[in-house]
């Protein structure tokens, strides 16, 4: 021991007995104090890498959702030339459709006109006799009708060439009753 602490005697050595308890507290608090800084360290760097693991998953997400919303874009835009294309090609064919329907109604009314005139020049072939020399409307009327008494019939269809019913000349168109 040193002379000095020869000296202080007890109550000198409660002194330093309290010094060195004192200094041993501190030291123990700052113990701790270190201690409990180093677990909130521990604790932050633990949330640092925890936010730093959710931004990066949100990023990867956002990309995801970004790739996905890329790919139903470029599957509408498909979509949408595929409709115009069908719309266009259904509009085409109806239009062919209709020009093809227009060109058979022509043909089917100038046969049916061609038609209506071949039966008319029939009917009209038919319906009309020449007179021959010897003839009566009750002959033609037995010959091209099948009964003389049907010779008034010839009379009125004929009126407007015919003013007696007696008096008829070779050569002249009587139309004939059907």
């Amino acid at each position: 021991m040193t002379e000095e602490k020869k000296k202080r005697g007890l109550f000198g050595k409660a002194v330093d007995a309290l010094t060195t308890r004192d200094e041993k507290e501190a030291a123990a608090e700052a113990a701790k104090a270190a201690e409990e800084a180093k677990a909130q360290a521990a604790r932050e760097a633990s949330l640092r890498q925890l936010a730093e693991a959710k931004a990066a998953e949100a990023e990867r997400k956002a990309a995801e959702m970004k790739k996905q919303m890329e790919e139903a874009a470029k599957v509408a835009e498909a979509e949408a030339r595929v409709a115009a294309s069908r719309a266009k090609f259904e509009a085409e064919a109806a239009a062919r459709k209709a020009e093809v329907e227009k060109q058979m109604a022509e043909e089917a009314a100038k046969i049916a006109e061609a038609r209506a005139a071949a039966v008319a020049a029939a009917e009209a072939a038919k319906k009309v006799y020449v007179v021959k020399p010897g003839d009566s409307l009750s002959k033609i009327a037995k010959e091209q009708l099948g009964n003389a008494s049907r010779w008034p019939e010839i009379f009125e269809l004929n009126k407007d060439q015919i003013k007696d019913p007696n008096l008829i000349r070779v050569g002249q168109e009587l139309k004939l009753p059907e």
